[in-house]
């Protein structure tokens, strides 16, 4: 039997896909070489499941910063506001709003999410095959159409049309393993150089190889990358951060990381300097003074203890030391110039990046097929006919939080309303 779409990947893209595809009228048929469906929908958020984020669309595409503004008209057929009606009114699952407007279940288990999708599917007439991996996908004896699938034991599954939505290479036990680059090249695709984003970041220095800081977070600070040539701040995102016995991780770091691969990449540098500000909201002079009122006040007591409380405990003598104050002595026979030393370090703490984890163990991969490949509004491939793709194998990825499974979701369902209804024009 041919299917009118045929999807390859039963991941939060594949998933939607084949919603969208069913909801328009189409026999879909999808492939899942795992032996769950929605593996990676499970473990998202936590395991709480971050199914969207409702900042307005501006804020979704700022927070995109892979190929961002491609995403517009995706989002005219299917956006965030979407996503939150399908899940609350049509699979009568309650979403909650949490910080920066991460959506969440109001169950807080990710699983609700995932069983209700599946038994929508199934509802609507989605014919769901798990433990069926695709060994290469079947092209017309000109190679402009795509015509089939062909599965590793050897079946041959006609279609009509073909959704890869098999995702990148990040996470692979989930299923992510990066198969869907090859049968996109085979197509004629072009895969632009694929890297890790969203992970944690490796550190060149003592204090990390000394394992001196690691396991201390830090709240609400800032981290920079720095353009190792140039000296100029590349980028800077605020929030919270923790040291490994590696480097850096915590939400600060995943968002950086990307751009401690591509200045490693474009440069030639092997270690791109970070720098971390412990008090963003305060300029130096400002901290400054209020660090030497703080000591004035206590002259005789040992540094380590006037300043108690100011930073955490490790990070406070670690930087004391760096800055050559002598924490074990009072402010009284010490010299200011050195507590100026130490503010500066407060404000621009240097480090080393020395690269990051690598793509498997990212959250997200960067790079995929070319954008330009692509039409946008139906996320159909613009050189082979019958084919599409959706979610991370694309060359787009935003920042956790919410915003990459809205990519999915939204790409998703582009590429399974287009192909079904590609299917009233054949």
């Amino acid at each position: 039997m041919k299917h009118d779409v045929t999807i390859i990947g039963g991941g939060p893209a594949g998933l939607m896909a084949a919603y969208a595809a069913a909801s328009n009228g189409a026999k879909v048929l999808l492939l899942e070489k795992g032996t769950k469906l929605g593996r990676k929908l499970a473990i998202s958020g936590g395991g709480r499941c971050n199914v969207t984020n409702r900042a307005p669309l501006d804020e979704l595409i700022r927070h995109i910063p892979g190929n961002g503004k491609f995403m517009h008209s995706p989002f005219a057929n299917f956006n965030n506001e979407d996503i939150i009606r399908l899940f609350e009114e049509e699979l009568r699952i309650p979403l909650k709003e949490e910080d920066n407007g991460r959506m969440f279940p109001v169950s807080n288990k990710a699983i609700d999410v995932v069983r209700a999708l599946i038994a929508h599917l199934k509802k609507i007439g989605v014919e769901l095959r798990t433990g069926q991996e695709v060994d290469d996908i079947i092209l017309s004896p000109d190679s402009s159409a795509v015509t089939g699938v062909r599965l590793k034991n050897g079946t041959e599954l006609p279609t009509k049309t073909l959704i890869i939505a098999c995702g990148g290479k990040s996470v692979p036990h989930t299923g992510s393993t990066g198969d869907g680059y090859a049968w996109a090249k085979k197509a004629g695709h072009t895969i632009t150089r694929l890297f890790p984003t969203e992970v944690p970041i490796k550190i060149h220095d003592p204090l990390i190889s000394s394992r001196k800081l690691q396991g201390l977070s830090l709240r609400d600070i800032s981290l920079s990358v720095i353009h190792p040539k140039t000296g100029q701040t590349i980028k800077t995102h605020r929030g919270d951060m923790i040291f490994t016995h590696f480097g850096f991780s915590g939400p600060v770091a995943l968002r950086c990381s990307q751009y401690v691969v591509k200045a490693r990449f474009e440069t030639g540098v092997k270690q791109i300097p970070v720098q971390i500000d412990c008090f963003p909201d305060q300029n130096e002079e400002d901290l400054y003074e209020t660090v030497i009122s703080r000591l004035e006040n206590e002259p005789k007591k040992a540094v380590k203890n006037a300043l108690s409380g100011f930073v955490p405990e490790r990070l406070l003598l670690e930087s004391l030391k760096k800055a050559g104050v002598k924490a074990d002595e009072s402010f009284a026979v010490q010299k200011n110039e050195h507590f100026r030393q130490w503010i500066m370090l407060l404000k621009a703490f240097p480090f080393l990046a020395s690269g990051t984890l690598s793509i498997e163990e990212a959250f997200v991969t960067g790079g995929g097929v070319d954008l330009k490949e692509i039409v946008p509004k139906e996320m159909a491939s613009k050189i082979t006919d019958g084919l599409f793709f959706a979610g991370e194998i694309l060359d787009l990825h935003g920042y956790t939080g919410g915003y990459n499974i809205t990519v999915a979701f939204s790409t998703g369902y582009s590429a399974g309303q287009a192909a079904a209804q590609r299917l009233w024009y054949v």
